[in-house]
């Protein structure tokens, strides 16, 4: 199959998956299932999902479902790896003129030797590249779970209430950090 016939059949049954009649384990039994035939090669990929596909079933998520798909090793690093590896790909630049920021993520329960997983997003020269590689001095720093950033990243909770409930832990610069969605064109999710 080729790549466009992956994300099609990916996508379609991204779109067809009626997320909110599975339970949690289920919910992650399906993503882990989607997650293995990519990894085998069988030509259905986690990866090939647009990002629309991604912010609908991440809308249709319960907190539940989305906390589960978070403890689990490997569905949490893919999710992390593919919402880091979009962030350039929606970047907007005309949003972000004159910004020169550095964001260092930590989320909590991670495989790191601190027990965190971290990335770090550079915004510089209308150019915003997330990695793994913390080489760059922060202006800010973010600690929150992963199921609250992947709600945060697709734009299914508001940035102001993940801030004014504490869910998010700001060290450094704030005011970039409270702005950061909007140099960003997350897409709407679509009525089901």
């Amino acid at each position: 199959m080729s790549h466009d016939s992956d994300g099609h059949v990916v996508n379609g049954f991204a779109r067809e998956l009626r997320v909110g009649k599975l339970s949690p384990a289920q919910f992650v039994q399906v993503l882990e299932t989607l997650h293995m035939l990519g990894t085998a090669g069988a030509g259905i990929d986690l990866t090939s999902l647009t990002t629309q596909a991604l912010v609908d079933v991440v809308h249709r998520a319960s907190r539940d479902q989305l906390k589960a798909l978070a403890d689990h090793p490997d569905l949490r690093a893919v999710f992390l790896d593919e919402i880091f590896r979009r962030m350039s790909e929606h970047f907007r630049p005309d949003r972000a003129r004159h910004l020169d920021f550095v964001v260092a993520w930590r989320f909590p329960g991670g495989s790191g030797h601190d027990g965190y997983d971290r990335f770090q997003t550079v915004i510089e020269d209308g150019v915003c590249v997330s990695s793994t590689t913390l080489s760059r001095t922060p202006d800010t720093t973010l600690t929150l779970s992963v199921d609250d950033f992947i709600r945060l990243a697709t734009g299914a909770s508001a940035p102001a209430a993940l801030f004014v409930t504490g869910r998010v832990k700001v060290k450094g610069e704030y005011a970039p950090v409270v702005r950061f969605s909007s140099y960003f064109d997350i897409p709407k999710p679509r009525d089901d």
